[in-house]
């Protein structure tokens, strides 16, 4: 396992997040990234493949644009709701029309409350203790409910070209799972069903090589996600949309995409 020592505390507290976090997670542009259609997809696609419906909480939710989303696609299938330890993008949650619950997923009384689905969408690697907030969720799943977990991929392509000049190599993350480990991790709480490696961007491998692994300022980050957004809704690059999804399709299958996506469920 691979993962950072130390770790900044204002990381381990999560003060980050509220503080000096919160203007990326709300800026403009990616607030509209995140609320687009095509923001999702894959995630959603993954997730409707092994729970069609049912109760829904999404851990560090963040603007909530995941479950936004999710309800979008299959009204009336989900009964959702989302927690996250920085206030400002729950309220933008909540202005949105999605539920929040305003604490500490560790601590919270859900009341006996259970869940037939419990997602960690880019959370595992933001954690200091991910195995607390493994056993957490495996407490609150139903039987026979269901894990979904998205990390990136220490061993993606962009890892093995860029090593430690690729941008997602940085404080706030802390954990680095490869398919192996992200499996071992899971199967010390539940029965992993499912491990696909998923998405691949071309533009940051680019960019990060030109750069030498200079700092990515989080204005940069989600204006380059503002930018992919606009790529794949754009009808004049259907053509290069094809090209691209075949590619993808290739190094997912040789498990060298940008992330990793999994499910897992409680026996």
């Amino acid at each position: 396992m691979v993962y950072s020592n130390p770790v900044p505390a204002e990381m381990v507290s999560g003060s980050y997040y509220n503080d000096s976090g919160a203007s990326y997670y709300l800026s403009p542009a990616k607030l509209e990234s995140d609320y687009a259609e095509v923001r999702f997809r894959r995630e959603l696609k993954f997730f409707r493949k092994h729970c069609g419906a049912g109760s829904v909480l999404d851990v560090g939710c963040s603007s909530g644009a995941l479950l936004f989303n999710l309800q979008r696609s299959f009204p009336g299938d989900y009964q959702v709701v989302g927690t996250d330890v920085s206030s400002a993008p729950l309220d933008y949650a909540e202005s949105r029309g999605v539920p929040v619950i305003r604490d500490n997923f560790l601590t919270h009384d859900f009341g006996g409350r259970q869940f037939d689905a419990i997602t960690f969408w880019a959370v595992m690697e933001h954690l200091s203790s991910p195995r607390t907030f493994l056993d957490r969720a495996g407490e609150l799943l139903k039987p026979g409910g269901l894990c979904f977990v998205l990390v990136p991929n220490l061993r993606s392509l962009a890892m093995r070209c860029l090593g430690s000049k690729y941008r997602y190599i940085y404080p706030q993350h802390l954990n680095y799972f490869s398919k192996s480990t992200l499996k071992r991790f899971l199967e010390t709480r539940l029965s992993v069903e499912e491990i696909d490696s998923t998405h691949f961007n071309p533009m940051v491998i680019w960019q990060d090589f030109r750069s030498g692994g200079a700092e990515v300022s989080n204005a940069e980050r989600a204006h380059l996600l503002k930018k992919t957004t606009a790529y794949k809704q754009s009808p004049w690059l259907q053509p290069v949309r094809a090209f691209y999804t075949i590619t993808e399709r290739c190094l997912g299958s040789l498990n060298l995409a940008d992330n990793l996506v999994a499910v897992a469920r409680k026996t």
